[in-house]
């Protein structure tokens, strides 16, 4: 009797805690859509896609879709171990807010920015190491 107990009550802890795994999981990830992550992504990706033959491009976006899905399981689970569940929820909160919409909207824009503000610093940086390299 005790084993049969003991099984039952392991397995509601086990299905509860799958829940809850698979609660923060979906949050996780509303977070990183929210949060333009997934079109940081696909902006990444968008010369890539104009590389392929029109013929074959619409299979080539399935399986890239498929990929980036994966990839954003993939780093939902590494955020998970940094992130606590309530914080997340606090990420939610912010990205769904008016100022959490236009950082989100503005992610592309900054990104592409900060990426030419980067390369004109790492120019500038060039001829500091050469100065120091001679």
């Amino acid at each position: 009797m005790k084993k049969i107990l003991f099984s039952l009550v392991f397995i509601c802890i086990a299905q509860f805690s799958f829940a809850q795994d698979a609660a923060f999981k979906s949050d996780m990830l509303k977070f990183m859509n929210l949060s333009g992550q997934m079109s940081t992504f696909e902006m990444l990706t968008k010369d890539i896609v104009d590389n392929i033959p029109d013929a074959k491009k619409a299979d080539f976006q399935k399986e890239l879709k498929e990929s980036l899905n994966g990839l954003m399981n993939s780093m939902a689970d590494m955020y998970m171990t940094e992130f606590t569940h309530a914080e997340v929820k606090d990420f939610i909160k912010f990205y769904e807010s008016p100022a959490g919409k236009k950082l989100s909207a503005k992610t592309n824009v900054l990104f592409e920015k900060g990426q030419a503000i980067g390369q004109e610093w790492g120019m500038g940086l060039q001829g500091v190491v050469m100065k120091y390299m001679e």
